[in-house]
């Protein structure tokens, strides 16, 4: 077999986004092309008995959120395929024939959902709220224009400069007709969740306190199309966020996902119920200390959802959980009752109840599998493979199986847990690489990470480690680390590395290497000065200054805030937590990566830690990438994600 390369990324295929008709999956096949440098979503579906692939949809780029309509006549989806390159809403008879183009909207379509009847499709866009006339909109080509900012929440990462010019709407296109009509507007952003069987009222989603700009919460709101009334379903609950994630079929009660707030935004999500009748909203998960829902990370998976909560009947649903760095399946009944259904060492992507309620078709990836479209028994919890886009990959290239392991943290307070994945070629006094996550509320596991396997083909031994602060572990571990960076998650890692390093002897002890991006890039920065142990290391989108990320990063006054305990009231605070204060104890040789529309970890934060190197006269480099948010190593341009793969691998390999 062949070892893994930087370029076999280009052969990694993820599904996603699974429908049921019949013996039929659709599914949303993504690859990362090399030729186009992006991104290609298609729709195919699989005859589950026979096998058989088929291309469904257009030849556009993006073909992604399929859903059938409640009549199974219809499949319908969002594809890029139009005149002017934005996301419209198409729908395709399963009977066979062509896509039909139903919108033309200028902004595009966001998100839609079919009403019951399957006559029409509720969907959200965007206008100009003010829209120039042909020879203003010529002169502003022409003329530079000024941007003025007013509000707290100005930008955000990928979007850049939030527009305020903005009216976003909810309308409604009739199939037979494919006349519009519109629902709702607002000049406030808002989130479209779920549209009523009867069409009396929609459910979006929206800031908590929409008067107050500097509060953080989100709730599910409830509007009645003939009276225009609005209410929140969570007005016994101060703080949080929430989100609708679905209604019974009598629509008594609506499931949604959310937090009181308790823990600032390290409160784990639970499941409440909300009963339509009364407006009483009851937390059903209560005594299970995880959180709902998908954090795990890796570096493969494209368009994925998540595995979404499903109702099996009027009482019953299962919902997805984040355990000890897999998705475990539970059980829930609205009496408050839960079991586990599904736990084994995977990552389940998303995923959809067959019609006949018996099976779950869902994605999955597990550590040595990309990504791969199967079923679950409902009786007995059984995963069989439908169809792996990857099979041909996977017997192509060796990867290696992880060693994981458990460590009790240095204070006693809990049990640590870690993956190593050893070299492919085994050989004495090999290098290794501790590679801290980002987050850092999210974490390592049982899913498919292509860069690992990668410096695992080239010898290194890889390390990586969910410290204190990571998911999946209870309330007490996320919430350990607030106002305390760098303490117990930095002693953490580095008793992870001693362990690894007394079970293994033939690991080299002055081949100790060290790379991380945005958390992991702060606690880079931060492990350098304070240790000379590591031989080289590499920090990626990171933070190197709490003070001036207040001010700069997209979310900065809120995470400094929530996260660190601090704001500019107390400067103090964030610079001793601050990686920057202590350059001067780097000896450390420090490549700093970047991409430079990065709003998340400003660049800024990059260029400060980069010029305090110089100042020191600590072996440095700082390479920035064009076009590049602060996802780059996970959706990036396919070539920039070369590149950086290359820079990381050359810098380790200039120190041998």
């Amino acid at each position: 077999m062949s070892v893994m390369t930087n370029e076999s990324l280009y052969e990694i295929k993820t599904v996603s986004e699974p429908v049921v008709h019949q013996e039929r999956v659709f599914f949303v096949e993504t690859l990362v092309d090399e030729e186009e440098n992006n991104y290609q979503k298609t729709i195919y579906c699989v005859n589950q008995k026979t096998g058989e692939k088929v291309h469904w949809g257009d030849g556009g780029q993006s073909n992604t959120s399929l859903a059938l309509s409640p009549n199974a006549k219809w499949l319908s989806y969002l594809s890029t395929n139009t005149d002017n390159n934005k996301p419209q809403l198409f729908i395709i008879p399963l009977s066979g024939g062509s896509a039909v183009q139903m919108t033309e909207e200028e902004q595009g379509v966001s998100t839609y959902k079919w009403t019951q009847n399957s006559a029409g499709i509720y969907y959200q866009t965007t206008q100009e709220a003010e829209k120039a006339t042909e020879e203003e909109a010529k002169q502003q080509r022409k003329l530079p224009q000024k941007t003025v900012i007013t509000k707290v929440k100005y930008k955000l990462d990928k979007a850049g400069i939030l527009p305020t010019n903005q009216l976003y709407q909810l309308k409604k296109v009739t199939i037979a007709t494919q006349a519009t009509e519109l629902i709702m507007e607002r000049s406030e952003a808002f989130s479209f969740q779920y549209v009523a069987q009867d069409e009396s009222y929609v459910l979006f989603g929206d800031r908590l306190h929409p008067d107050d700009e500097w509060a953080s919460g989100t709730t599910v709101y409830k509007y009645h199309l003939a009276t225009k009334d609005v209410h929140a379903l969570t007005r016994d609950i101060p703080e949080g966020n929430f989100y609708f994630v679905g209604a019974n079929e009598t629509e008594e009660t609506y499931l949604l996902v959310g937090n009181d707030f308790q823990y600032k935004f390290v409160t784990l999500d639970q499941l409440y119920a909300y009963d339509v009748a009364t407006g009483k909203l009851t937390c059903l998960t209560d005594d299970l200390d995880k959180t709902i829902g998908d954090v795990l990370i890796g570096d493969t998976a494209q368009n994925v959802q998540g595995f979404p909560v499903e109702w099996l009947d009027n009482e019953t649903f299962l919902f997805p959980v984040t355990d000890q760095g897999k998705i475990v399946l539970y059980k829930g009944s609205l009496d408050g009752q839960l079991e586990v259904f599904v736990d084994e060492c995977q990552h389940v992507m998303d995923g959809t109840l067959s019609a006949c309620r018996s099976q779950l078709v869902a994605v999955r990836s597990t550590f040595t599998e990309p990504s791969e479209l199967g079923l679950i028994d409902l009786s007995m919890g059984e995963w069989t493979t439908i169809y792996n886009p990857n099979e041909s990959f996977s017997q192509t290239y060796q990867v290696m199986e992880p060693e994981r392991f458990w460590y009790e943290s240095a204070d006693g307070e809990a049990k640590i847990q870690g993956w190593y994945v050893p070299p492919v070629q085994a050989n004495n006094q090999h290098p290794v690489v501790l590679y801290v996550h980002g987050g850092p509320q999210v974490a390592y596991g049982e899913t498919f990470f292509h860069e690992m396997h990668v410096l695992s083909a080239q010898g290194y031994g890889v390390l990586m480690i969910n410290p204190r602060g990571s998911n999946g572990y209870g309330q007490a571990f996320v919430a350990a680390i607030l106002g305390d960076y760098g303490n117990k998650d930095y002693d953490d890692l580095l008793l992870g590395l001693d362990t690894i390093l007394e079970q293994h002897p033939e690991i080299d002890k002055g081949e100790l290497y060290v790379a991380g991006g945005s958390y992991g890039g702060f606690m880079t920065n931060w492990i350098v000065g304070h240790t000379d142990r590591f031989k080289r290391a590499v920090t990626q989108r990171c933070i190197s200054n709490w003070v001036s990320f207040y001010g700069a990063s997209d979310i900065g006054p809120f995470f400094n805030e929530y996260q660190l305990g601090a704001d500019l009231s107390d400067v103090t605070a964030l610079w001793n937590m601050s990686p920057l204060k202590y350059a001067h104890q780097v000896k450390t040789p420090l490549l700093i990566l970047h991409g430079e529309e990065d709003l998340r970890c400003p660049l800024s934060q990059a260029q400060e830690m980069y010029i305090a190197m110089k100042k020191y006269r600590n072996e440095t480099k700082l390479i920035t990438y064009p076009q590049s948010s602060h996802g780059l190593s996970r959706e990036g341009l396919p070539n920039l994600r070369m590149e950086r793969l290359m820079d990381i691998q050359d810098w380790f390999k200039a120190a041998e």
